[in-house]
């Protein structure tokens, strides 16, 4: 029976390369799989999924209008299709997250999501928090902060490297914008004026 499994964390713990390996090792033994991208995340190139280091695969770039259902149908007709992957996945609509949950329960397809869980200012992206209520298994991938507590906070910079409080939600950046902290680290760089 297939499951829908989330891999979730802060910014630099793995997550693309886990990501990667596990699609690689479904290939490896002659299965296919599909590794879905938000289509505006283009970091790596339009339909590219990477790693900082160095791991790099294609990728099916969606919209937020896609319904990722029809969409692994579709794919379905050029044959099987072993496991579905999806890259950053906090920027799934809820209603995407609810599209790959059927792929998985109807078309027995298992899914692994891996994604932050929050954001800058420390609340949960709509994907995320639509992943963390339906899916099957979560994991939590760890890194570390500075002082060497679990980070489990993001904060975002910018140009000069000043912490940013406030500003949309979903802007995508990799080291140059964004820096993991424990929750404490996080919290005294909030408070920063």
């Amino acid at each position: 029976m297939a499951k829908f499994y989330f891999s979730y964390s802060t910014m630099n713990a793995g997550k693309s390369t886990m990501l990667l390996q596990a699609s690689y090792n479904y290939q490896e033994r002659g299965m296919r799989t599909v590794i879905l991208i938000a289509a505006f995340d283009d970091r790596a190139g339009r339909g590219k999924v990477s790693s900082r280091i160095g791991l790099t695969a294609d990728a099916i770039p969606f919209h937020a209008a896609d319904d990722l259902k029809v969409l692994v149908e579709d794919l379905m007709k050029e044959g099987p299709i072993a496991c579905i992957f999806v890259d950053e996945a906090q920027f799934l609509t809820p209603e995407q997250v609810w599209q790959l949950a059927r792929v998985v329960d109807r078309l027995n397809i298992p899914v692994m999501a891996y994604g932050l869980r929050t954001d800058f200012r420390g609340k949960l992206f709509p994907g995320s928090q639509e992943l963390l209520t339906i899916a099957d298994e979560l994991r939590e991938v760890r890194t570390i902060c500075h002082c060497g507590r679990k980070a489990t906070m993001v904060v975002r910079l910018d140009e000069a490297g000043k912490v940013i409080k406030e500003g949309a939600q979903i802007e995508v950046g990799g080291n140059e914008k964004y820096v993991s902290f424990c929750r404490l680290h996080w919290d005294d760089k909030m408070q920063e004026t």
